[in-house]
């Protein structure tokens, strides 16, 4: 959610925390702000976006080769420059940027003020700044002991660096349930939250660990220890992520660059794990537990959002092709039902950041219960990928718009090789209707190129339906989680409120909200229950609804009945979530295009979600 960008070497601070900021938009946020040592510690932020805060420091002399800088995305206090990040100390001798949550921050708080600490903010960020002032002062301790000292002492989850003006040659950095990264350059170091800040000058990284902190000083090796005050040896690996993935490529959005790059991301994600000519399908990161998924009584996925209907595609996969029982949970609400977990169950959790802090709640609990944990996820060394006992990347690449456009493609393709895999060594299907899918699934990429040539019918349908209020998506089998999805594309980017429910239930309760001013958008493609679909559009027709289908190409019989068609190539039934998915995310995207809408970074959204 919120952006950590900090530097310290010999280079000008600046310009480098600044364009940070710049590549930690995507994640979302509602401020800025910046603080350096020059001459003292010197903090500047504001409400607004980046370019505010550049406004508000343009033409200060800021010279200093040390500095934090932070996007926050509010969680404790509204969205104000009083509330933004860095918050300094009573003192304003120290500077912290925090991502995360300082549950206890009110006890802590209380009895700073008795110690007469004043607070000028409404957040537990500025607790915690405090807190390190007063363990520093009263203990006599160096500021990395401090920090240590205060970090044993709150309950959360925390990314965090600090700066000091009474050390101005020193960083601390540290981390629980909220990632962080440093690189490592010649005698200096950048810090971030995620890799894109630092990609541009070094590829050189340690991912920090649960509970860990960083010593980093100017011209020194870096310091590892844990906040139990345990030395550790950094385990410096190289950054695999290229520059030219982060820029637009002559796309007027990052989102619109997603979702024409789905073919490769597609073909990444299959690539040395698909060979439909040798009839090889191969998940190497989970090939050791292989045996554990054929035997397991069930498999639970747990994931949120995006991710969640990326899993129930995965169910009707796992247990269509496997024959194997499959649950999907949400899993903000897993952890607090109390659900019931053993060592014979298997729990997959997708994530597209590896961050998300209710899947990793979700994953704790199940490791607590003795269940299998393998993981999904698009960031390499992330939370999530250090936490599962195994897993798969889905190798989308960089996802910088917040609606997932690319990770859910490629999630639902590893899914579907998991599925295959399964089914092949249980023997679930015949081994010429395996061969069968194999090769249509490698045709997959081809068919999402033909696809996203559909522009000028989609550019016509938002036209029409920009300004409205609501709209409806239905779909059955497979093509109910992309209803789900395609809904959640549309009120995410554009704001019009949108459901997405199973074809058939709409008779139990959304058809009374049927009538001419209400697009219902059918995935309908000649496949399955395919005349149950025809039915259902046939009741929206009678009560005047407007109906936008997505169909397989050449299809009359639907075609004449609907206000505008949408083709996609003719599939598998199992293997259209893959296309049909496409250019609901194009509808999406020019709607939102058309009403004006910031379509990378929508209102009030972030892309990785590290609270809860």
């Amino acid at each position: 959610m919120c952006g950590i960008v900090a530097y310290i070497g010999d280079k000008e601070a600046k310009p480098i925390l600044i364009k940070g900021l710049h590549r930690l938009e995507y994640r979302g946020y509602d401020s800025a702000g910046i603080a350096l040592i020059n001459g003292g510690l010197k903090i500047y932020k504001t409400k607004g976006k980046v370019s505010d805060l550049e406004a508000k420091i343009e033409g200060l002399k800021l010279d200093s080769t040390i500095g934090v800088a932070h996007t926050r995305w509010a969680t404790h206090g509204e969205p104000n420059s009083i509330n933004a990040h860095p918050h300094h100390s009573n003192s304003q001798k120290l500077a912290v940027i925090h991502n995360g949550i300082i549950e206890n921050y009110d006890v802590l708080k209380k009895a700073l003020i008795e110690r007469g600490y004043q607070f000028y903010s409404e957040t537990d960020t500025e607790v915690l700044v405090n807190l390190i002032e007063d363990i520093q002062k009263n203990e006599q301790v160096v500021l990395d002991e401090a920090v240590r000292i205060a970090l044993n002492q709150v309950t959360g989850a925390y990314a965090i660096a600090v700066l000091s003006e009474e050390n101005p040659n020193k960083l601390i950095v540290a981390r629980k349930g909220s990632p962080m990264v440093i690189g490592i350059g010649d005698g200096e170091f950048y810090v971030a939250s995620d890799a894109t800040p630092i990609v541009e000058y070094t590829k050189s990284v340690v991912y920090l660990a649960e509970e860990d902190m960083a010593i980093l000083e100017r011209g020194k090796e870096i310091k590892l220890k844990t906040i139990k005050n345990k030395e550790k040896t950094p385990y410096i690996e190289a950054l695999e992520m290229d520059l030219t993935a982060l820029e637009k490529d002559g796309y007027d959005h990052f989102m619109l660059k997603e979702i024409f790059e789905q073919p490769r991301s597609i073909r990444d994600s299959m690539r040395g794990r698909l060979n439909a000519d040798k009839g090889i399908v191969s998940l190497g990161g989970i090939a050791d537990y292989e045996q554990k998924l054929v035997n397991a009584k069930r498999i639970i996925i747990i994931a949120c959002g995006t991710s969640w209907h990326a899993g129930l595609v995965g169910e009707y996969l796992l247990e269509d092709l496997a024959r194997i029982p499959v649950e999907v949970e949400y899993a903000s609400e897993f952890r607090y039902r109390n659900p019931i977990i053993t060592e014979n169950d298997v729990v997959i959790a997708i994530s597209q950041s590896g961050e998300t802090a209710d899947t990793l709640a979700a994953i704790a609990l199940a490791k607590e219960k003795g269940a299998t944990i393998l993981g999904i996820c698009n960031v390499v060394g992330s939370s999530i990928a250090r936490s599962t006992d195994a897993g798969s990347y889905t190798h989308a690449g960089p996802e910088i718009g917040v609606a997932s456009t690319k990770a859910f493609t490629a999630q639902v393709t590893l899914l579907t090789l998991m599925a295959l895999r399964l089914a092949q060594i249980k023997g679930t299907i015949p081994a010429s209707r395996w061969m069968q899918l194999l090769h249509e699934l490698e045709s997959i990429p081809s068919k999402i190129e033909k696809t996203l040539q559909s522009a000028d019918v989609i550019k016509e349908i938002a036209w029409q339906f920009k300004d409205v209020s609501n709209f409806l998506y239905l779909g059955r089998g497979y093509n109910f989680p992309v209803a789900l999805e395609g809904a959640l594309k549309l009120k995410e980017i554009s704001y019009i409120h949108a459901e997405g429910y199973p074809a058939a239930e709409m008779k139990h309760g959304p058809i009374a909200l049927i009538d001419n001013n209400m697009p219902v958008v059918f995935i309908a493609p000649n496949v399955g229950i395919y005349d149950k679909v025809v039915s259902n559009i046939q009741e929206v027709k009678a009560r005047n609804g407007k109906v936008i289908a997505i169909v397989t190409e050449g299809d009359e019989v639907v075609r004449s009945m609907v206000d505008f068609v949408i083709e996609i190539p003719v599939t598998e039934e199992l293997f259209t979530p893959l296309l049909a998915t496409i250019p609901l995310q194009k509808l999406a995207y020019h709607m939102a295009v058309m009403r004006g809408c910031n379509v990378d970074q929508p209102r009030n959204l972030a892309k990785s979600v590290t609270v809860e």
